[in-house]
């Protein structure tokens, strides 16, 4: 458990301005995750349809919310 997450957001946050990341090192992180999630049969989804149902009615709620 964290004790302190305000302290490792501060960290994060400071790493990430000091050390950006170029478009291919992006693109790098981004396909090793997307295999790792297929490693774990996480994705791709069985059904990609699936939820779709709450994210309109979330998207609605959201739209009716807003100014």
């Amino acid at each position: 458990m964290i004790r302190r997450p305000d302290l490792v957001q501060e960290l994060e946050d400071r790493y990430a301005a000091e050390h950006p990341l170029d478009l291919d090192s992006a693109m790098r992180l981004y396909e090793a995750m997307w295999e790792h999630a297929r490693a774990l049969g996480a994705l791709p989804p069985s059904d990609p349809w699936q939820g779709v149902e709450d994210d309109i009615r979330l998207a609605r709620i959201l739209a009716a919310c807003s100014p």
